[in-house]
């Protein structure tokens, strides 16, 4: 099956049958190049509204993460988009609504089957790093504190939503000690045959 088809798919599919029917197009960017998976939680409301996983403040603070300028993050053939969920969840109390249940792991195998080279999936927030961590998953602290613990499979982050600037401020050990080790694994995935 090709990603073509899984779209196709993935946009016929009864659970999706609201969004397909207002015209949304589900949101995800698969390489077969890709040696990183950037897997998020859902798209935002500006993001999906434009078209473009990670176009919003989050997007912003992930690609100074990631040491990426914004034409590297969106054009490159050596990174993947694939949240949680490939559609708005809508507003919820604090923050968007969480990616739908049985979403991801419906159509994530699918998505990765084309990348044949993906070495590493960044797990950017709690919901990804359930899913691919399992019981492995601490605390969201605990789980990015010990990033090295994961490699070179995954690599946990924090959600760089505004939301989390507190967490941000109370841990500064995140920017200072991990966010440079992924910068350098970034660039050392977009030098290579780049």
């Amino acid at each position: 099956m090709d990603v073509e088809k899984i779209k196709q798919a993935i946009m016929a599919d009864s659970m999706n049958k609201v969004f397909t029917d207002q015209g949304i197009e589900p949101l995800f960017k698969v390489s077969p190049e890709a040696e990183i998976v950037l897997v998020g939680q859902a798209p935002g409301r500006l993001a999906q509204a434009t078209k473009m996983v990670w176009n919003d403040q989050s997007g912003e603070r992930l690609r100074m993460w990631l040491g990426l300028s914004r034409k590297e993050f969106y054009e490159s053939e050596k990174n993947a988009h694939m949240p949680m969920d490939f559609y708005y969840p809508g507003k919820g109390k604090n923050g968007d609504n969480p990616p739908r249940r049985g979403f991801a792991e419906k159509w994530h195998p699918l998505l990765l089957k084309e990348m044949p080279k993906v070495k590493t999936l960044v797990l950017i927030g709690s919901f990804a790093q359930k899913f691919y961590l399992k019981d492995k998953a601490k605390t969201l602290t605990e789980t990015v504190k010990n990033y090295d613990k994961y490699l070179p499979d995954y690599f946990p982050l924090v959600h760089p939503s505004p939301l989390n600037l507190g967490w941000l401020k109370q841990n500064p050990w995140f920017e200072e000690e991990v966010i440079p080790v992924l910068r350098a694994l970034i660039r050392q995935k977009f030098m290579h045959n780049e």
